[in-house]
């Protein structure tokens, strides 16, 4: 039998296993498990899931642009932190497979090699089969770059710099909240398993509250939302973890206000495979990507009770452009050639990845 069949056979029998103690299982658990399980979580496959003979599309993987507008970005905001003999971070979290920081280390390399000679680049990656991916990936830079396993206060310094993330949000573990419009209270939704196949369980939870509760009054019955407070925790032990500088997170979701659509009665939900959307999430475990929105108001308000300032909220396509503007006024770039003009309008385009990706820079 193929490795790839005995790994895709034996996470559906761990998670079988993990129910039948308690009967259901959260979701979060059970997206945690299909996408992070060791060996056979759909990241911790050894494939290629992003591109266009993966399961999705990146900002990363549309060429090298995306990468050098964030360099050039990125060194704006560390020329303002530079001092004599300080080092100087730069913190990718979730490097997936190295690209987005090879294009920024040689964007750098070529365009401001003093402010390079000071920096380090760290990439957290909890993943040691990642970080060996990722590790070939930039073994040009080995000296500049280093790896943790996670921001940890009690061993990793605070830095001085930059800590960002570029699509992990989203990958975070979400809990799944549904209205019960009878009963007028919210459950959660769990998964069981039933005639050998998951399914959906409903379970009681009503401590779950949601900003707006006078929208209850008009919400249909079994609809649903996310939430992940795992996210919420990373971002608040990564701005924990910055002495001075900025905190970005790129990534597709919505304001708070904007959560709530009658468009989206099943929630954000979604699994890709081979670029294909679909809504059945317990199929094909560990073989598809699952992914939800972002609420961009909690992650904003967990780094101000963290003590951040918000820099900036706004769409991938406004702060791109931004960036572009400045580039080209200090000819930054070069010739503006026909292949960039065509990567730039696939990350700004309403109608690609400019529609749904946000923005937010958080300082201290």
């Amino acid at each position: 039998m193929p490795r790839q069949t005995q790994v895709m056979k034996a996470l559906p029998e761990l998670i079988r296993a993990e129910i039948a103690m308690n009967g259901f299982m959260r979701f979060d658990r059970f997206m945690e498990l299909a996408l992070y399980c060791p060996e056979s979580g759909y990241y911790e496959q050894q494939r290629d899931t992003v591109g266009r003979r993966g399961d999705f599309i990146t900002s990363v993987s549309t060429g090298e642009l995306f990468g050098q507008l964030l360099a050039f970005q990125f060194a704006g905001w560390l020329e303002e932190l530079r001092v004599a003999d300080c080092g100087l971070r730069i913190v990718e979290a979730g490097a997936h497979d190295g690209k987005l920081a090879k294009d920024i280390l040689s964007w750098l390399e070529s365009n401001r090699p003093g402010l390079f000679q000071q920096l380090h680049y760290v990439i957290l990656e909890p993943s040691k089969r990642r970080q060996a991916w990722q590790m070939e990936a930039l073994k040009s830079f080995a000296p500049r770059v280093r790896w943790l396993s996670q921001l940890d206060g009690s061993t990793v310094q605070p830095s001085t710099g930059i800590i960002f993330s570029n699509e992990l949000l989203d990958a975070f573990p979400v809990r799944r909240f549904g209205w019960n419009a009878a009963e007028k209270k919210w459950f959660e939704w769990g998964v069981t398993a039933a005639a050998g196949k998951f399914v959906w369980a409903k379970i009681q939870h009503p401590e779950f509250r949601i900003q707006h509760p006078e929208l209850e009054a008009v919400l249909p019955d079994n609809y649903t939302v996310e939430a992940s407070p795992a996210a919420e925790n990373w971002w608040r032990q990564a701005a924990g973890n910055l002495a001075r500088g900025k905190l970005l997170a790129i990534d597709y979701g919505f304001t708070e206000d904007e959560r709530f659509s009658p468009a989206r009665t099943n929630g954000t939900l979604r699994a890709y495979f081979r670029h294909r959307v679909s809504d059945d999430l317990l199929s094909n475990v560990g073989g598809q990507d699952l992914t939800a929105h972002v609420n961009f108001s909690a992650i904003q308000k967990a780094g101000e009770e963290a003590g951040l300032t918000t820099e900036n909220v706004c769409t991938q396509p406004q702060f791109l452009t931004r960036i572009l503007e400045r580039a080209v006024r200090e000819k930054s770039f070069g010739e503006w050639s026909a292949g960039r003009a065509r990567q730039f309008q696939t990350l700004t385009h309403p109608e690609h990845l400019g529609r749904a990706f946000r923005v937010l820079v958080q300082s201290r």
